[in-house]
């Protein structure tokens, strides 16, 4: 009911947690890695570093080598499928943020609840591509589960067991030696993956107790010799947080952390992607894959089913294609209820997986 008083209606305000891409930002998704099929299949072909043996005399023969080994590996992506239902009633309802005398169309409104939803959803399923990344860089499987903690998709990648180290003095204790961890496992890395580590990603603690370790910072305090710089916290535009540069041993590394979290489904708890002690350790140049399978909709195929509603909806893409999210929508059969979908099937891929490690410092904040 109306009064006398008279009201002014504010903007809006939405809260919500933006998603991040630091760790999903280090994969690449080539043309090649979107495909139709139940799977997809790399072909790996390694070669050492060896080097030719003189002959003795150049009447002898050539030595022969062998033809370099190669393995062939298949993955099958994950499922993802999340939609929102809208109700007939619900347009007649005032949306937040509307004026309460506005008479806002039907179709207006049921687009904008259709776009807020599949947004809404679709945020969802990015957390769980960045939450993938995380696991394949921290312990080379993936685990998804349920709010029940029941596994509803795993893949071991069977990384090496020695570029996960755990370190044997936790950092931020007596006798702890940061510096020493870290070449340990650039040389595993180095001698496994043929690369140099160039960039460390450091959970929380780790970092508060790299940079309060005496041999750690006295790199940095050094005269007349520039080989390491503490620099300004810079955020990049995924979420990453630049530290500084560091050399170490034969290695010179960029030093990043990042803050971006997830709601664990089991637990409800809001969960680092990058675990407090564990420190990231990786060759840049070295390649990992983003990989998306196509989901097929055979109303969409024929052009025939709901076609008047598909035509309203895009199909969803990220930026530099590191996304590929399918858009469905149907009716009930009354037509009093739409219920938009998103579907997507994406797989992160450490392709090179000797070229990066994670190192568990022990650290607590």
């Amino acid at each position: 009911m109306s009064t006398l008083a008279q009201k002014k209606m504010m903007a809006m305000y939405f809260q919500m947690g933006m998603p991040l891409f630091f760790l999903m930002s280090l994969f690449t998704a080539r043309p090649e890695n979107f495909f139709d099929g139940e799977s997809v299949e790399i072909d790996i072909v390694r070669s050492g570093e060896d080097v030719s043996v003189a002959i003795q005399d150049l009447s002898l023969g050539y030595n022969l080598n062998s033809a370099d080994v190669s393995t062939n590996k298949e993955f099958v992506p994950p499922v993802h499928k999340e939609a929102i239902p809208i109700n007939s009633f619900s347009l007649l309802k005032r949306d937040p943020g509307q004026n309460p005398f506005e008479n806002k169309s039907y179709r207006a409104k049921l687009l904008q609840k259709v776009f807020n939803g599949t947004r809404k959803v679709s945020d969802k399923i990015f957390r769980s591509m960045e939450w993938q990344a995380s696991q394949v860089l921290q312990t080379g499987v993936v685990a998804l589960t349920d709010e029940n903690g029941d596994s509803t998709y795993s893949i071991d990648y069977k990384p090496k067991a020695t570029h996960f180290p755990t370190s044997g003095t936790a950092w931020g204790t007596g006798g702890a030696t940061v510096a020493g961890d870290i070449i340990s496992l650039c040389e595993v890395i180095r001698d496994d993956g043929l690369m140099e580590v160039d960039q460390l990603i450091m959970g929380q603690a780790a970092w508060e107790a790299a940079i309060t370790d005496a041999d750690f910072k006295a790199r940095f305090e050094t005269r007349r010799m520039d080989i390491g710089t503490i620099a300004p916290m810079r955020k990049n535009s995924q979420g990453g947080l630049f530290r500084g540069t560091f050399e170490v041993g034969n290695y010179k590394v960029d030093i990043w952390t990042y803050n971006n979290r997830y709601k664990n489904p089991q637990t409800g708890v809001s969960t680092p992607f990058v675990d407090p002690a564990k420190v990231i350790m990786r060759a840049s140049a070295g390649r990992l894959d983003a990989s998306f399978g196509n989901i097929p909709n055979i109303g969409e195929i024929l052009g025939v089913q709901n076609q008047r509603v598909l035509r309203t909806i895009p199909r969803l893409r990220s930026t530099n294609n590191m996304a590929d999210l399918h858009v469905n929508a149907w009716l009930s059969n009354n037509g009093e209820q739409l219920t938009a979908g998103v579907d997507s099937r994406p797989l992160m891929i450490p392709t090179a997986i000797d070229t990066y490690g994670c190192l568990d410092t022990g650290a607590t904040l």
